[in-house]
């Protein structure tokens, strides 16, 4: 912690002065709850639940010991000795009688909407904002604007026989989701109301809907509408019409665009893509996420050279078949993922001036800045239209941690009297030890889980770490394709059905990290809504609209009615043994230049996502790769990357020379993929500044690490980086 930083007393708690300011004259007031009875709770929590959270990480680091210990005593690994090993010390705990869980007061949005997931920053205003201003989308847009259509555009001005492409594209997309009974959109010169029936004109004939059903409204004359809205599986899918629109004045029925209902969720991270190591960090986390339960966040946006302040969207209001009137939501339904049980933080001293754990600052401000939501009186920005706080909760190991969060949030409730289950959880399945257990760790918190999600990449870097002395890892591209991680897929699906979460919550996939790539994803990520999941998450707007059309393709919940029949009738599609199945490699002859590359490949991973994060506190970026392939980092990739190097040096596949030539080598090309960023401190030649020492440290010391978590390592260096400026 800086020396010159103040804090604040509270109720026999240090707080840091900014962060205290923030809570006592932003926060609290309008929350319904006093300053001194919010002191008052918040260190009744502190007190109660850090012995646990102690405990539980103590149990941890024994379970880790004995594993460890397990594989170097044991040179022929015998799957069915290791299974009751786990067993035997508590890792795997013997499973319950079967249940579903009780969530009640889910929005439709996680219960019974399947459609894409955005992941974003909270730290980044304009990120934030963009992310929950992402639930409608240009399909126009983000075809023109993308590769979807198998190149990137080119050139400054307007492309028209790329916007006919587009055009043509999206009117075959409409006839698969929206089929007239008679011809094709693509043929349509006019779209009317006609006594409450949307008609299209083809032809000189007219037409309607196959399905009239799915038409749910209109803007403007019924006639001549300038907006026409309709729904399937439950995704929206608008039709904008407008003669004076560049697009629309050449199209001869005057359709300017088509709109998907794209961002159906989105995650305000406090997390993973964010780098918040001290008060003044966390409180502008905090800031931006009360910002957007008020409805007051804004950000200044500069584009074309002109400068505007982006807010958050209003709902959208049309005119119903019957001449009603329905209001469908201007914004996505927002969580906020807290940190996990891990870190502690500087930001708050306990009365002994030890730093309490940051997962109780966080549990305690973000559900302070939601209860804003929660007891609006209007719902201009409402977020939860069923008065629900959405919590995603990182990194737990095993049904006692999901326990444990679960008592966090009652007592959280209880600070601000709001009714029980309030607060809803997300499960991030992304721990070995809570993927071999999930049905107990959902039990554990089975009247508060509104979601579960694979997170493949952290659970690589758990699944290497946990099995770190059983021998070299395959080579990182390799891992894909192992068994443990097919099985694991299959796993979290078939779980989260037997568990009962159809219509309490959402079964969710991993993130696309490619953002530039969009015609591979169009192609590949349709495998995650048809594996089950209802939502996926992608890195960026664009890419939800893009992804929401597989949503239309798939339907979700017919899906995973298909998938828990199959369940019912013969069982999960995977099983412990092949959860347990180590990603060893089964040959090691690899040449010099193989493991070279390797090398290459991680340590230039490494240092491209530390030394942002480290020296400019940025948590989450589009990265160049050894090919510059911008691919969005994030702490879950620096922690595979780290601890495969590890994996291989404690195995002698290299040296520790090796690593460190691996990473001067990568410095002096990050340092050139990093020329035009006008603050980038370079790297090389020195090799000492914190980034490159961080970046190091995460390899040499990586066996060490608990669980290979990056946080120890980079919260050190980024405020040794802060404290030096």
């Amino acid at each position: 912690m800086s020396t010159n930083v103040r804090m604040e007393m509270r109720a026999s708690l240090q707080v840091d002065a900014e962060l205290c300011s923030f809570i006592e004259n932003e926060a609290l007031p309008g929350s319904g709850v006093e300053a001194d009875e919010f002191w008052l709770g918040f260190l009744r929590l502190v007190q109660e639940m850090s012995p646990r959270n102690e405990e539980l990480l103590k149990v941890r680091a024994e379970m880790q010991a004995a594993i460890d210990q397990w594989h170097r005593s044991n040179d022929t690994f015998d799957l069915d000795k290791y299974r009751s090993f786990l067993y035997d010390i508590g890792y795997i705990v013997p499973p319950g009688p079967a249940f579903s869980v009780s969530t009640e007061g889910v929005d439709v949005e996680i219960a019974h909407v399947a459609g894409p997931q955005l992941v974003v920053p909270i730290t980044n205003a304009r990120y934030a904002l963009n992310a929950a201003n992402a639930l409608w989308g240009s399909l126009y847009d983000a075809l023109y604007g993308t590769d979807a259509l198998g190149s990137p555009p080119t050139g400054t001005g307007y492309d028209p026989l790329r916007g006919e492409q587009v055009i043509a594209w999206a009117r075959t997309f409409l006839d698969e989701v929206l089929p007239l009974d008679d011809g094709s959109h693509t043929d349509v010169t006019s779209y009317q109301v006609v006594h409450g029936e949307l008609v299209m004109t083809v032809g000189g004939q007219t037409t309607t809907l196959t399905d009239p059903d799915t038409f749910v409204g209109y803007i403007g004359d019924p006639g001549q509408p300038s907006n026409i809205l309709c729904e399937h599986h439950g995704l929206g899918v608008e039709i904008v019409i407008d003669p004076s629109h560049p697009v629309g004045a050449t199209d001869q029925a005057h359709v300017a665009d088509v709109v998907l209902e794209s961002a159906v969720t989105a995650i305000m991270d406090c997390e993973d893509s964010v780098a918040t190591v001290d008060g003044a960090d966390k409180t502008a986390a905090y800031r931006n996420w009360l910002g957007l339960m008020r409805g007051t966040l804004e950000a200044s946006v500069t584009k074309d050279g002109h400068t505007f302040s982006r807010t958050l969207n209003k709902d959208r209001v049309f005119t119903t078949p019957s001449g009603e009137t329905v209001t469908r939501p201007g914004r996505s339904l927002m969580l906020i993922r807290n940190v996990g049980h891990l870190m502690t933080t500087p930001a708050v001293l306990d009365k002994e001036g030890r730093p309490i754990y940051e997962g109780l600052l966080d549990a305690v401000v973000t559900v302070l800045c939601a209860v804003h939501d929660v007891r609006r009186l209007d719902n201009t920005y409402r977020n939860s239209r069923t008065s629900s706080i959405y919590v995603v909760k990182p990194k737990m190991h095993g049904p006692a941690e999901v326990a444990y969060t679960n008592d966090i949030f009652t007592r959280i409730e209880q600070i601000f009297r709001l009714p029980t289950n309030t607060v809803k959880i997300g499960i991030m399945d992304e721990e070995r030890r809570t993927t071999v257990n999930l049905a107990e760790c959902i039990r554990a918190a089975s009247a508060r889980v509104a979601f579960i999600n694979t997170g493949f990449l952290d659970r690589t870097g758990d699944e290497m770490h946990t099995s770190m002395h059983a021998g070299p890892m395959v080579r990182k591209n390799e891992m894909r394709t192992s068994t443990w991680l097919q099985a694991y897929e299959n796993w979290n699906v078939d779980t989260g059905l037997a568990c009962g979460l159809l219509g309490h919550a959402q079964i969710g996939k991993g993130m696309w990290a490619a953002p530039d790539l969009m015609a591979a994803m169009l192609e590949q990520k349709i495998a995650h809504p048809a594996a089950g999941a209802n939502c996926a998450w992608v890195p960026s707007p664009t890419a939800a609209t893009l992804h929401a059309t597989h949503y239309h393709r798939v339907d979700v919940h017919e899906r995973q009615r298909e998938l828990l029949e199959s369940l019912q009738a013969h069982g999960p599609r995977a099983t412990i043994d092949d959860l347990l199945n180590i990603p060893i490699a089964s040959d090691t002859s690899w040449t010099s230049q193989e493991i070279q590359d390797e090398l290459d490949n991680n340590a230039q991973g490494i240092l491209g996502y530390v030394v942002r994060w480290v020296d400019q506190g940025v948590g989450c970026s589009k990265v160049p790769d050894i090919n510059n392939v911008g691919l969005m980092e994030d702490r879950a990739t620096c922690r595979i990357s780290s601890q495969h190097m590890a994996n291989w040096l404690l195995h002698g596949i290299v040296t520790s020379d090796q690593v460190r030539k691996a990473f001067e080598k990568m410095a002096v090309v990050v340092d050139a993929q990093n020329a035009d960023d006008p603050v980038y401190e370079p790297m090389a030649p020195s090799f000492d500044g914190p980034a490159f020492i961080a970046a190091t440290q995460l390899v040499l010391s990586g066996v060490e690490q608990p669980s290979g978590y990056t946080e120890p390592i980079l919260h050190a260096r980024r405020l040794e980086k802060k404290n030096t400026k």
